[in-house]
């Protein structure tokens, strides 16, 4: 299994990673930013396709700017095959919408305050009305999709959905399951954020004409996206909220056990194993300092760094696969910045 292997890539050290600098995303999407800004202005646009007394809530959520990176796969995606058109920006959007919906409920469900610097919906105007605000994104988000030609899009939405929306019960249930497998944890990675990500690089390639390219570049997202949660799931545990523009803490809050806890489940002596079980059991935040010592000891972030940068790796093998691997340039340079994201957070633990 890929996670078990997590010496088979080279990693800097952390002294050769203190002080250095790193692209920003802003650098990493100049490529693509005219179609980002045209996803932007559509989103915004769709603020008026819900009943009017709900708008506050649709501007709210559809006009509070993230990285885009899912849009920013559907462009990359269709310029590793062709040239991004008016059919690519409507799919961004209604991936975006998916996307901005599981945020929604994703903040009820951890009770998180922050999102992207700001209060999230639903400590805003309450939990009940995000939920179902969630719900009207969704539909928004089919009902787009239904508007193409073809029932395939409709289609691949839809089944995306359901895979992201059964990942997220799948991890509700292992919450302070100690016996829970990493083979188990990476299938949740994979099918609640993974897949949004594969469907970007689908679709991209699939509205731009490609036949032989949707297999490489379907696995390049499952591969980059696996990746990103991973390392979203380190900076919930390694990170400052003041620097991640979100609440943190929510995964040990809720019993979530990401891959550093699996790791330090099974590496840490035994009566340090124990420990952390009883400390996640009967969680108290003031345990955060006892709890990294525990992962600490262990090594356990930079064995989550190590599996990291290996999907990292598979994502640059299946852009090297495609036809014409040049026109995948912008595809591969997402990996270089998400793995310096991950050695940067690594450095400063």
């Amino acid at each position: 299994m890929l996670a078990a292997e997590t010496r088979a890539v080279p990693l800097p050290a952390a002294d050769a990673l203190k002080g250095a600098g790193s692209m920003t995303w802003k650098q990493i999407a100049e490529p693509v930013e005219p179609f980002l800004e045209a996803v932007a202005a559509r989103l915004a646009r769709q603020v008026h396709e819900f009943d009017a007394s709900i708008v506050p809530y649709a501007e709210y959520a559809l006009t509070g700017q993230g990285k885009q990176l899912r849009p920013a796969l559907v462009a990359l995606s269709a310029e590793a095959c062709g040239t991004p058109g008016d059919a690519h920006i409507t799919v961004a959007v209604i991936i975006e919408m998916v996307h901005l919906a599981t945020l929604v409920h994703d903040d009820v469900m951890d009770e998180a305050e922050i999102r992207r610097g700001r209060l999230t919906l639903g400590s805003n105007w309450g939990n009940e009305i995000a939920v179902l605000f969630g719900d009207c994104l969704f539909a928004q988000a089919l009902k787009l999709a239904a508007g193409f030609p073809t029932p395939e899009i409709c289609r691949a939405v839809a089944m995306a959905t359901k895979t992201v929306c059964s990942g997220e019960i799948l991890q509700t249930r292992q919450r302070r399951n100690f016996q829970l497998t990493e083979a188990d944890y990476f299938k949740v990675l994979e099918m609640k954020t993974a897949e949004l990500f594969a469907l970007s690089c689908d679709l991209g390639a699939y509205l731009s004409g490609a036949s032989a390219e949707r297999a490489a570049l379907r696995s390049f997202g499952m591969a980059l996206g696996t990746a990103y949660q991973l390392y979203d799931d380190c900076l919930d545990l390694f990170g400052s909220e003041a620097s991640a523009g979100k609440s943190l803490g929510t995964d040990l809050a809720k019993g979530k056990l990401t891959l550093p806890v699996l790791r330090a489940l099974r590496l840490a002596p035994t009566a340090e194993q124990v420990e952390l079980q009883e400390l996640i059991l009967r969680w108290d935040p003031r345990s955060i300092g006892r709890v990294l010592a525990i992962l600490a000891g262990c090594d356990a972030l930079e064995e989550a760094r190590g599996v990291i940068h290996q999907y990292l790796q598979r994502a640059r093998e299946c852009v090297a696969a495609l036809p014409d691997a040049g026109r995948g340039a912008g595809l591969a340079g997402l990996t270089e910045y998400l793995g310096r994201q991950a050695d940067v957070l690594y450095a400063a633990a």
